[in-house]
């Protein structure tokens, strides 16, 4: 038997009977509440000659957005103290106490191609961690490792001499008795602070992690707190 419509003028209708339950919304890309700070770009064409891409070496305890909303009494840094140019977007997100590379750009589609997992856009990262991994412990990271959301893809790992780079403030907590080690590490994967889980399943806690490439894009040349525009 078919259901007839509510009739809000039928006074024998009993409240909530017959009423059709309108169809929750699926939440989309033009529904969604966007946070204030607009963490993308919309996702059209653009000619080259409009296209912006920014490199920036965020340093340590900067948030890669442009404003703290979530904190209104908060002095934390954020991108604005560091890029005055408008309507560019980060590809991707870089944790407050990571450094290095970010890639933003006011090409959404671009956006879409850095941080898709389907792209499998590669990223480099420079990881000091405490101990000294042996070729073993980094083979686990080569075959993949089981975490909390699920088993890696094969990342590259190899162990690397120090680099030439910035004094992070506040320093690193360094054990007088426990040695560290450098390790370059890619993956084409973008988990929530994946590098970081990654090397503490195998016994090696990050100290600090460093983004050095994202494709082809590096921070080779580029000192830390500053950007250049491609």
């Amino acid at each position: 038997m078919t259901q007839a419509p509510f009739n809000k003028n039928n006074k024998n209708a009993k409240t909530g009977e017959n009423k059709r339950k309108r169809p929750t919304k699926k939440p989309t890309h033009f529904n969604v509440k966007k946070p204030a700070h607009k963490t993308y770009a919309p996702k059209k064409s653009m000619p080259k000659s409009m296209q912006k891409v920014v490199l920036f070496n965020k340093p340590f305890d900067v948030l890669s957005q442009f404003t703290d909303e979530g904190n209104p009494d908060s002095f934390r840094e954020t991108l604005k103290d560091y890029i005055d140019i408008p309507n560019i977007y980060a590809a991707g997100r870089l944790d407050r106490d990571s450094e290095g590379l970010l890639v933003l750009t006011n090409d959404g589609q671009l956006q879409a191609e850095i941080t898709q997992p389907g792209k499998k856009t590669a990223k480099t990262y420079w990881v000091q961690v405490e101990g000294a991994p042996t070729e073993a412990d980094l083979d686990k990271l080569r075959e993949g490792v089981t975490l909390k959301d699920g088993l890696t893809l094969p990342a590259k790992a190899k162990v690397m001499d120090n680099p030439e780079i910035w004094e992070r403030y506040p320093p690193i907590r360094e054990r007088a008795n426990i040695p560290t080690t450098w390790l370059s590490i890619t993956i084409t994967e973008g988990r929530n602070r994946q590098v970081r889980r990654m090397t503490a399943n195998i016994g090696f806690p990050t100290l600090r992690l460093i983004r050095y490439a994202i494709g082809d894009w590096t921070i080779k040349g580029l000192d830390n707190g500053t950007y250049k525009v491609l």
